[in-house]
């Protein structure tokens, strides 16, 4: 039953492939060629970026030609930092547009807030440079779907920064939950306790700070004054530019749940909870939330919170695979399997399987995916399908969030079934003189 839905799913779409990394396929057009040296440039610079950045550096034959941000403190800090690391200094932007000029650059990472990676990625695309971007994939369903069609359209390799898709220890776990050992498989849990992060309190707004690109940084979002909660880091906290904890671990964890029972289209999904934790201070999205997805024959439940680190099986984060014999349980530091105890469902000869470790080398793996990808024109590890098809799954459950009910999606249509009002909540809507691509 499940290949059987795993083909009809590849068959009747060609937005929204999850798994298709399985079924390597070419990328036709125009790559770098085996043995040269590949230039990239940097599109937002702090946090993950740099990260990113610094992975790509660690490879042979990389090099850095560019950074661009909006932020020159941050631009300035970067540049100082890629000049140590390469002996080189780069070429400095504030204008993501003015870096796709520059003609030596093969791919760029896009590592701003969500709600700024469509247009950066459609661009670069359209000027023929391959991208490496961060996730999710866009900060709504309708951009999604525009950056599937530019990549399709332009053939250029994109790489979704989904890089558990690399980490070995992930793909093994998904071999042994497919190998049917654990028996049938009808709940699975996918959660994120982020234990570190507290309230955010209610601060004024400001001025914008020196060396801030302020009307760039929001491009295509909402006009608002400047308030330092919403910049930098915090930005994912506030839907104008972002989808809280559900899109930002969501993608991540989501992806391994449906990979793992090989489906990926829910019949309906309910989202509940609120801000719980901290109900009077500075964010938008919620600090609780659980997301029921209905498969019909088996149900996934997101399940997230800020504040709190103890969670199911004693880790923070993780994914369960619940089966009549056991449980696997996996996160970013291993795998194991637990066997089920109850009398009715015990198998007497099923066996535990202790903790299998990561190799905690995911993202410098899923850069050299990439780069080899580049060469060859192969699809990569989490193409432009998984990524974007995951990120629509993570928005589903926000939009049932937002709306207080349950909501039925049709794939095929990208759309919600009679839902004008969770229609609404697909598209993307950008400020003038901002607007979304069209391809």
């Amino acid at each position: 039953m499940i290949m059987s839905d795993r083909r009809t799913f590849l068959k009747n779409t060609a937005l929204a492939t999850a798994g298709l990394a399985a079924f390597p396929t070419i990328v036709r057009g125009s790559g770098v060629a085996a043995n040269d040296k590949i230039t990239v440039g940097l599109i937002g610079c702090k946090g993950q970026g740099w990260s990113n950045l610094q992975a790509f550096l660690k490879q042979p034959g990389v090099e850095c030609a560019a950074l661009c941000d909006v932020d020159r403190n941050v631009l300035m800090e970067r540049a100082a930092g890629v000049e140590k690391i390469t002996g080189k200094k780069p070429a400095l932007y504030g204008d993501f547009r003015k870096l796709l000029e520059q003609k030596d650059i093969d791919a760029v990472i896009v590592a701003t807030p969500d709600h700024w990676h469509c247009i950066p990625m459609v661009n670069a695309c359209e000027v023929g440079k391959d991208v490496f971007c961060e996730k999710p994939l866009a900060n709504t369903i309708e951009e999604c779907n525009v950056m599937v069609n530019a990549t399709q359209r332009y053939n250029r390799v994109v790489q979704v920064n989904q890089w558990q898709r690399s980490d070995p220890h992930w793909k093994d776990a998904v071999e042994y939950v497919h190998s049917g050992t654990l028996g049938r498989v009808r709940s699975v849990r996918a959660w994120s306790y982020v234990g570190w992060k507290g309230s955010i309190p209610v601060v004024p707004d400001t001025p914008v700070p020196e060396g801030v690109d302020y009307d760039m940084w929001l491009g295509p979002a909402p006009k608002r004054p400047f308030n330092q909660n919403r910049f930098h880091f915090t930005f994912r906290w506030y839907w104008d530019y972002a989808g809280g904890l559900m899109t930002d671990w969501g993608v991540h964890l989501l992806d391994y749940a449906l990979f793992g029972m090989n489906q990926y289209v829910p019949k309906s999904v309910m989202a509940t909870g609120g801000k719980y934790a901290y109900p009077d201070d500075a964010m938008e999205t919620p600090d609780t939330l659980m997301a029921m997805y209905d498969f019909g024959d088996f149900g996934l439940l997101w399940d997230h919170t800020i504040g709190i680190y103890g969670a199911n099986y004693g880790r923070g984060h993780g994914v369960a695979f619940i089966g009549e014999y056991g449980t696997l349980v996996v996160d970013r530091s291993g795998w194991e399997v637990l066997p089920e105890t109850s009398s009715v469902s015990a198998n007497k000869d099923f066996v535990k399987v202790p903790l299998q470790k990561s190799t905690g080398q995911g993202l410098e793996l899923h850069v050299k995916n990439f780069l080899e990808c580049m060469k060859t024109r192969e699809k990569p590890t989490c193409d432009i399908e998984t990524g974007a098809h995951i990120a629509r799954i993570a928005h589903l459950g926000n939009i049932s969030y937002r709306l207080g009910r349950k909501v039925f999606w049709d794939h095929d249509q990208q759309r919600f079934i009679k839902d004008k009002k969770a229609d609404e909540l697909v598209k993307a809507h950008y400020r003038k003189p901002w607007t979304l691509p069209r391809v």
